[in-house]
């Protein structure tokens, strides 16, 4: 595996000013899990965060039959539906291949979160907190990939140089650290060098 560019991975973050963390972990290992707990404590801290979820598989939040999933499949592009409650803004981008991380940020600036937590997308080079459980049976991802920062993991684990090492089951330390990730965003928002 790589953590070299891809020409589609347009992600100039030399002069990125909104703060980005990758959740970076394979399958299985918890990262929703860490999301639901983790995002009520830096709400707590005063932080406005993002989630962005790269998902593998198709999948559709609008209803067939209601108006705007009418309206999609008739060729809105995008339709975007409001409420008091929410808002949505759905698009069928099939012909376009994988989601283009540059642009989904493109469309959460204007909402000026204090953070964007992006989870998937492993691939991306952008700085990431690697979440590892042994019993998944895969590799640790920080010796290669110099991208990643922190790793949380419910064992201790030998790291690389310069990689954090988090308790996965101190989701207040884990908090902590990424609550401080925006103060960090300047000097951190590049890989680690090895």
């Amino acid at each position: 595996m790589s953590a070299v560019a891809t020409p589609e991975m347009r992600l100039d973050l030399s002069r990125e000013t909104l703060p980005l963390l990758g959740i970076a972990a394979w399958s299985g290992t918890g990262k929703t899990t860490l999301l639901e707990n983790l995002l009520p404590r830096l709400k707590d801290r005063g932080l406005q965060v993002a989630v962005i979820k790269h998902a593998h598989h198709r999948f559709d939040i609008d209803q067939p039959g209601k108006d705007s999933h009418r309206l999609r499949e008739a060729g809105a592009a995008p339709m975007l539906i409001a409420s008091r409650a929410r808002v949505a803004l759905m698009m069928n981008t099939s012909e376009r291949g994988e989601p283009d991380l540059a642009a989904l940020i493109e469309m959460l600036r204007p909402l000026a979160p204090d953070l964007v937590l992006v989870e998937g997308f492993k691939q991306w080079p952008l700085p990431k907190l690697e979440l590892y459980r042994q019993e998944v049976g895969k590799t640790l991802r920080a010796w290669e990939d110099p991208w990643i920062h922190a790793v949380a993991s419910p064992q201790s684990l030998e790291l690389p140089k310069d990689v954090t090492a988090l308790r996965l089951d101190d989701i207040d330390a884990i908090a902590n650290w990424v609550a401080t990730w925006p103060e960090r965003w300047a000097s951190r928002r590049g890989p680690r060098r090895v």
